[in-house]
């Protein structure tokens, strides 16, 4: 042993060192190119700004905690789960709507969002509030690839789309009006088969991994209580909705597996939002939460789009809210769920 040189020991130490730094590293997920998304308004960056609808939120309030304090379209105080993917996955900072005025080459290439607030799977949805259809959402993507082979020609299209990321979040909007009877599954099977049939149409146009979000615990969201005439001091939850969405979410899991078998090369996730948004719920003071059945802007229990607005006034402090208006989550739960997603859903793409 005392025969042993200094600069032994040293390298031993070293690489020791190294190789345990490289244990604990955190995996990297810069492996896409480009981040494609679809669906309604937690993943909508601004698309229904220039739509005719009364699903906006291009205006104040909105977006007071996103760079700039800008009011983009999305209806949060920030940014949403698809922008923090976008900035963990080496992308870009924030996924624009493609259908930003003056949208950049770049911003084409390295992905948009095509998503419509207040859209889901069902065309009542859709047609009932006036919004961007999912078969529009996907005519909207057949443009848009359009332009990227015109941009960097047709192999190189072919292989940004096949390794983009795609996420998928819709769904919601479909089933918070209905009268949820967890024993009555007839409807989520035919959201199910709507499913089945657009995550078909994007493999047939060329993508490969795609991420599908299930439903939020739709009974905790402020205006689901609000409908049910609940006292401010007793706010509760609804048991019954929440039953409804998990059943679906349940359904939706199984089904992806089975689209992902028939579909040669692909990788389709499903991604839990109920239990992160639950455990949110439960355990508020973990996550910097002190206020979890009302939103941030006005009162907190009707006040969305239109309603929550320049006149309005809102907490002092949004991100200690798990919502920001009646509907949609705060920046900050966002920044959770996406760190959630990460840990739980992209591993599985490598």
């Amino acid at each position: 042993m005392a025969n042993i040189k200094p600069w032994v020991v040293l390298v031993c130490i070293s690489a020791i060192f190294f190789n345990t730094g490289n244990a604990t590293r955190p995996r990297s997920f810069s492996r896409f190119p480009a981040i494609l998304v679809f669906g309604d308004s937690t993943v909508d960056s601004g698309n229904n700004n220039e739509i005719d609808t009364l699903f906006k939120a291009n205006f104040r309030p909105y977006g007071v905690d996103y760079h700039g304090h800008t009011p983009t379209g999305r209806f949060s105080d920030g940014r949403l789960i698809p922008d923090f993917l976008a900035s963990i996955l080496k992308i870009k900072h924030s996924v624009p709507p493609f259908l930003k005025p003056n949208l950049s080459d770049h911003e084409i290439v390295t992905g948009v969002s095509f998503a419509s607030s207040g859209s889901g799977y069902d065309d009542v949805t859709n047609d009932l509030f006036q919004v961007i259809s999912f078969p529009k959402q996907i005519d909207m993507f057949r443009n848009y690839t359009a332009r990227l082979r015109r941009i960097v020609g047709e192999r190189k299209a072919k292989k940004i789309v096949g390794g983009a990321l795609v996420v998928i979040s819709s769904g919601t909007n479909d089933i918070s009006t209905l009268k949820m009877d967890k024993n009555d599954t007839r409807y989520q099977d035919f959201l199910l088969n709507k499913v089945q049939t657009f995550t078909k149409q994007l493999y047939d146009l060329g993508c490969r991994s795609m991420i599908v979000a299930g439903l939020p615990p739709i009974g905790c969201l402020p205006i689901q209580m609000t409908t049910k005439q609940q006292l401010p001091s007793h706010r509760r939850c609804l048991h019954n909705q929440n039953l409804y969405s998990h059943s679906y979410n349940q359904k939706l899991a199984r089904t992806l597996s089975l689209v992902q078998a028939k579909l040669s090369g692909s990788k389709i996730v499903y991604a839990d939002i109920y239990k992160p948004l639950m455990n949110m719920i439960h355990h508020p003071l973990k996550y910097g939460f002190v206020e979890t059945n009302k939103g941030c802007c006005g009162t907190g229990f009707v006040e969305m789009g239109p309603l929550c607005n320049p006149t309005t006034p809102i907490c002092r402090t949004p991100s200690r809210y798990l919502f920001w208006d009646a509907v949609h989550p705060s920046q900050s739960t966002y920044h959770y769920l996406t760190k959630y997603i990460a840990k739980r859903v992209l591993p599985k793409f490598l």
